[in-house]
C-alpha cells in the first residue's frame, strides 16, 4: 500500500490529484473549526467540554462524528455532508417509486446528470431544515443539555436567520468540495470528507479515554480496534465469485467472446449506507421530542418519556436491539433496490453470457437472487454487529464511554472502507499509466 503512494507521488498527474484532494480536505477542516456568526465560541467550548462523554449528547454523536465535531460547536460546516448523503439515499429510494427516476437511471450519463441535479436541490432543502432545527435547539438550550450558558449571542429572528443561511451555505460548499474531489482528485469525495471528519476526532477522543479511564482501558480499546480493523478488512474484501461464460460470436471478419470471467458479489454489498440510514432514523424521534416539547416543562408527556428512556441512551438494550434490527432491514432493502438480478441476467443474455448450469433469462435471475439473499444475511449481521460494538463493549461502567465513537465499530468500518477504496483507485490509475508506457 505504501509503495503505491510512493509511486503515485512520483507520477506528476497523480501527484497533482492527491495534492488537490489534500488541499480541499484542509479547507474543509478549516471551515469545521470556524464558528458561525452570532455564536459565542467560548461558551460553546465550555458547554462541549461540560457535556463531553455524557448521555445528553449521545444521540448526536454519530452525526457529530461525521462532521468532525463541527455540529456541537455550531461552526460554518456544522451540517457537514449529512444533507447530501440523506438526499442521495432518498433519490435512490425514489427510483423504485417514481417511474421518471427509473427512466433517468437507464438513460446513462445524461440521466445521471439530471438525477445529480435533483440530489443537489434536495440537499439544499434538507440543509435548511437541519440548520433551522439545530439553531432552534441551541436557542432553547436543548442542544447541549446540562449547560447553563447562552451559546447564541444573538437570539433575535434576524440573528438566527443569518446563522441558518451561513450553515446552509457551508453545507452547499461542502457538497461542492466532495464533487470536486470526485471529479478532479482521488477517491470518492463525499467518503473522504467523512473520513477526514472521523480522523480529526481520533486524537481528542483517544486522549479522553486515556485521561478518564487510564492506560489499561486505553490499551484494551486499542487492541479491540486493531481486531475490528482486521475483521472489517477481511469481510470487506470477501466476495462470492459467480462464473460467467461468454459464447463466441462472429461479427464481420472478427470473432468475439469465448472468454470466461466471473461476477463478483460482495458480502457487504450495501456498504455503510444501512448504518447511516438507521442512525438518522433513530435521531429523528429525539429531535421531534425536543422541538415539540417546552424547555421549561417539568413533566414530559408519555411518548417523550418513552423516547428519553429507550431511544436516547446508546447503551440501553432496547436502543441496541432497535439499532441492530434497523441495520439488518435496511441492508436487505438497500441491496434489493441497488442490485437487480433481472437486469444483470438480461445484460449477460444480451452479450452472449451465461452461468454454467443455468439457462439465460429467468433461471439466471432466480439463481442470482438466491445467491444474493444467501450472502446478504451474513453481511447484514456483520454490519449490525460492528455498528453496535461501541454500545456494548465501550460501556465499561460509564455510559459516557460510548461517546468516544471514533474508536467504535461504525467509525472503523467507514475509515477502512474508504481507505481500501482510495488505495484501489490509486493502484488502478497507476496500472493504467504503466500499461500506457508499455504500449508506447
Amino acid at each position: 500500500m505504501l509503495s503505491a503512494f510512493v509511486s503515485a507521488f512520483r507520477t506528476p498527474d497523480l501527484r497533482r490529484k492527491i495534492l488537490f484532494t489534500l488541499g480541499l480536505i484542509a479547507l474543509y477542516r478549516l471551515g469545521a473549526a470556524l464558528p458561525s456568526p452570532g455564536v459565542d465560541y467560548r461558551a460553546v467550548q465550555d458547554c462541549v467540554d461540560l457535556v463531553s462523554g455524557g448521555e445528553s449528547a449521545g444521540i448526536y454523536q454519530l452525526i457529530n462524528l461525521f462532521s468532525g465535531g463541527a455540529l456541537l460547536q455550531l461552526s460554518v460546516f456544522a451540517i457537514g455532508i449529512m444533507p447530501y448523503i440523506t438526499a442521495s439515499i432518498i433519490v435512490q429510494l425514489l427510483t423504485v417509486v417514481i417511474p421518471r427516476f427509473e427512466e433517468l437511471r437507464k438513460e446513462g450519463q445524461a440521466g445521471q446528470t439530471k438525477m445529480t441535479q435533483y440530489t443537489r436541490y434536495l440537499s439544499i432543502a434538507l440543509a435548511v431544515l437541519q440548520s433551522t432545527g439545530l439553531v432552534a435547539l441551541a436557542a432553547r438550550g436543548q442542544l447541549l443539555q446540562g449547560c447553563q450558558q447562552d451559546i447564541l449571542a444573538d437570539t433575535s429572528i434576524f440573528g438566527m436567520v443569518i446563522i441558518v443561511l451561513v450553515m446552509t451555505a457551508g453545507a452547499a460548499l461542502v457538497m461542492w468540495f466532495g464533487e470536486q474531489i470526485t471529479e478532479r482528485g482521488v477517491g470518492n469525495g463525499m467518503s473522504l470528507l467523512i473520513f477526514a471528519g472521523i480522523a480529526a476526532r481520533i486524537p481528542i477522543d483517544g486522549k479522553s479515554i486515556l485521561d478518564t479511564r487510564g492506560g489499561l482501558v486505553f490499551s484494551v480499546v486499542c487492541v479491540a480496534v486493531l481486531g475490528i480493523i482486521v475483521a472489517v478488512v477481511f469481510v470487506e474484501q470477501g466476495q462470492r465469485r459467480i462464473p460467467v461464460q461468454y459464447a463466441k460470436r462472429v461479427v464481420g471478419r472478427k470473432m468475439y467472446g469465448g472468454s470466461s470471467t466471473y461476477l463478483p458479489l460482495k458480502v457487504n454489498q450495501a456498504g455503510v449506507i444501512p448504518v447511516i440510514f438507521a442512525s438518522s432514523l433513530l435521531y429523528l424521534p429525539n429531535l421531534i421530542s425536543q422541538l415539540t416539547g417546552s424547555a421549561t416543562a417539568t413533566e414530559p408527556s408519555w411518548w417523550q418519556e418513552i423516547i428519553q428512556t429507550y431511544l436516547v441512551n446508546p447503551s440501553n438494550p432496547v436502543y441496541i436491539a432497535v439499532y441492530f434490527a434497523m441495520i439488518v432491514f435496511f441492508t436487505y432493502f438497500y441491496v434489493a433496490i441497488t442490485f437487480n438480478p433481472e437486469e444483470r441476467a438480461d445484460e449477460m443474455k444480451k452479450f452472449g453470457g451465461f452461468i454454467p448450469g443455468y439457462r439465460p433469462g429467468k433461471p439466471t435471475a432466480d439463481y442470482l437472487n438466491y445467491v444474493l439473499s444467501r450472502i446478504t444475511l451474513p453481511g447484514s449481521i456483520y454490519l449490525g454487529t460492528v455498528a453496535v460494538l461501541p454500545n456494548v463493549f465501550l460501556d465499561m461502567g460509564n455510559s459516557g464511554a460510548v461517546a468516544n465513537l471514533p474508536f467504535g465499530g461504525t467509525a472503523v468500518l467507514i475509515m477502512v472502507s474508504v481507505g481500501l477504496d482510495t488505495v484501489k483507485q490509486i493502484e488502478s490509475q497507476l496500472m493504467n499509466r504503466n500499461y500506457e508506457g508499455f504500449l508506447k
